[in-house]
This record gives C-alpha cells, structure tokens and sequence, in this order.
C-alpha cells in the first residue's frame, strides 16, 4: 500500500481526544514512527510491537529492582519508549488495516503484566534500600488503582450505553403508538431523528460546546456539524423522507452546576487532549517515569494517587448526574399504551377442567 504524507498519517492514526502526555509527548515521536515503520519495515505487526513493549517494560521493571537512582532513571527511560511503542502497535493496524481482536486483547493484558511487574518491582527495590514497608503498600495501592480505574470505566461506558439505548427504544416505541393512533397529527419531536451531544463533541471536536441544543442541531441539519445516522426506508423500498435532527445532551445538569467547564473542555478538545487530565496514563507516568527520574518515588506515587482518585471521583459524580438527565429525557417520550387482548370465548364447563389441571401442574412443576 501506498503510505500517505505524515499530516494524514496523523489524521487516520491519531484519536481525536487523547491523554494530555499521549498528545504532548508520545504522538511527536510515535506517529513518524508509524508512517517510517509502515514504509520501510512493512515486515513489522501491531503485535510484534505489543510485545516489544513488553519486553522493554519488563526491563524496566528489571532496572527499577535495582533501587539505585542512576537505575531508576534508566528504567525511567525505558518505560517511556515501551510505552510509545505500546501507543505504535495501534496505531500501526489502524494505518495498515492489520489489527485483529486477538491484538487488542493481547495488548490489553500486555499493558496489565507491565503495570503490575514494574509496581512490585519499583516499589520491591525500594523496600529493599530503606526496610520502609510503605513502599509495601504503595505496591499494592498501585495494582489496586490500575485495576479500579479499567473496572470503572468499563461500568461507565455500559451504563452510558445502556441510557442511550434506552431512549432510542423509547423514542421509537413512543413514535409508532403515536403513528398507529393518530397517523395524521404525529408531533413532529416524535419523527425526528436523535443524536447525543457527546458523540457529536467527539467527531467534531472543534464544534462549540457551548451552544445551545437548537443551535447544535441547526448545525447537524446544514451539515456544518457531522452526524452519522441509519438511512429510513420505507415499506416498498423507497427512501423514507428525511427527519429532523434532535441532540439529546445528558451532561445537562452537570453544565448548569459547573458553567466553566464548556469553555475548559472546548480549549482542550481544540488542542485534541480529553478534559480527564489524571487518567490511568498519566497516573503510570507519574509513578514509574516522573517519580523515579526525580528520586520522589514515595510522594510523587502518593500525589499522583490521589489525582487519579479526584478524577475518577469527579466522573463518578458526572455519571449520576447524568442519570438525572436520563430520567428527564426518558420522561419526554410517553409510555405506549399497551394493547388490549381480544376477548376470550366462553369455555364450556367440561373443558374448564382439563385446562385447570394443565396449569395446576405448570405451577406445582415451577415450584419444583
């Protein structure tokens, strides 16, 4: 395959939100590594790569059990080249078209060995040299974090998930009890198309987040904003007329609580970095990069704890009062009415019986 220039190498490999330390200092470097790898070492996978960081990241583990300072920078340097190749690997199969499930599980539980081995390692060594059993428990803290914040986020996007499919299953039940009761007075909320504000952020992270929901989806319908939705077709194959587009926003509350975030979020978006500033990136940074290379292993670990659980607080806190408005939205479309069975006929007396029994022995096998 022909390898296009970098600008769109960067423009098909890049996310378009992306840790602050991801953006600032692994992209420069990982992203002409890319293009340089896709082109004369076409040879290379996204999973050779998985496990070149690997191994680099297990030599820095190697490098921090020293627990002498000259090692610990060496480490240091060696978790952040793993972690730029562990940034490649993706990059590379979305460049190539060479990703594979198998790959993303393998680079999943990669990073995972990575984080628990240099954790034990780290603070295994500095146990060693000062006898403090903090650094015992700082072990342990660290593995614990790590695995709390991929739990979290994991729960997090299910239930975000779960709020929109709810609404759309909502809106479309509402929509046809509407149609099938009042085909010639149909609101037209009810036939208009739904979109979510965060989706419509996350393509188009250049769109004002401080618009209102009229003006976002004014924007959507003249296509200065994108939004990707299922063509309608009709009953005979015909394409069904175009609806109207409504953005459905459950970050509502949380704006009215916090009106400076809009314009926070809106810079960082600009500058392609997510408004979750301590993420577990910046968290593993912080421990086996920042900490080690300035021989405050213990309280650049305590710090860099700490935001990691602000943060992670803060979505927490997000999330609840996004089901506010989830409930709120939920409520605009009525529930279908649900409709009545048709009447049953009179069933002589002799074959009451039989059916009675039939369920009577349903119900002792239910217990059962």
């Amino acid at each position: 395959m022909e390898i296009p220039p970098l600008s769109e190498v960067r423009r098909l490999t890049e996310k378009k939100r992306d840790a602050w330390w991801t953006v600032l200092l692994v992209d420069p470097v990982a992203t002409p590594l890319v293009r340089w790898t896709a082109k004369y070492a076409r040879w290379v996978t996204p999973n050779q790569i998985t496990w070149a960081a690997l191994f680099l990241g297990l030599g820095a583990a190697a490098c921090f059990a020293q627990a002498d300072w000259m090692w610990l920078i060496i480490g240091a340097v060696l978790y952040h080249v793993s972690f730029i190749l562990d940034c490649m690997d993706g990059k590379l199969a979305r460049l190539t078209g060479r990703g594979s499930e198998f790959g993303g599980w393998l680079d999943y539980v990669f990073d995972r060995i990575r984080v628990l081995a240099c954790a034990v390692a780290l603070m295994g060594g500095q146990y060693s040299r000062t006898g403090d059993v903090v650094y015992v428990w700082l072990a342990l803290v660290v593995v614990f974090l790590d695995m709390l914040r991929y739990i979290d986020a994991l729960q997090i996007f299910k239930v975000r998930h779960s709020m929109r499919k709810k609404i759309k299953a909502r809106a479309r039940a509402a929509r046809r009890s509407m149609e099938n009761q009042h085909p010639d007075s149909v609101e037209q909320e009810q036939r208009d198309e739904l979109h979510f504000m965060e989706d419509l952020l996350r393509d188009n992270p250049a769109a004002d987040i401080d618009n209102t929901h009229d003006e976002l989806a004014e924007q959507v319908t003249t296509g200065q904003v994108s939004a990707t939705a299922d063509e309608q077709e009709n009953a005979d194959g015909t394409a069904a007329p175009a609806r109207e587009k409504v953005v459905v926003d459950l970050h509502q509350e949380f704006k009215s609580r916090f009106p400076w975030y809009g314009k926070f979020r809106s810079l960082l978006l600009r500058h392609r970095i997510r408004a979750h500033l301590i993420s577990g990136i910046e968290f593993q940074m912080g421990v086996f990069i920042v900490g080690p290379l300035f021989g405050a292993v213990l309280p650049v670990t305590i710090g860099s704890g700490v935001l990691l659980m602000v943060f992670e607080l803060a979505i927490i806190y997000k999330l609840l009062l996004s089901t506010r408005d989830f409930e709120r939205t939920l409520a605009k479309y009525p529930v279908p009415e649900p409709v009545a069975a048709p009447a049953e006929a009179t069933v002589p007396a002799q074959a009451e019986a039989p059916a009675a029994e039939q369920n009577q022995k349903q119900g002792d096998d239910a217990r059962i």
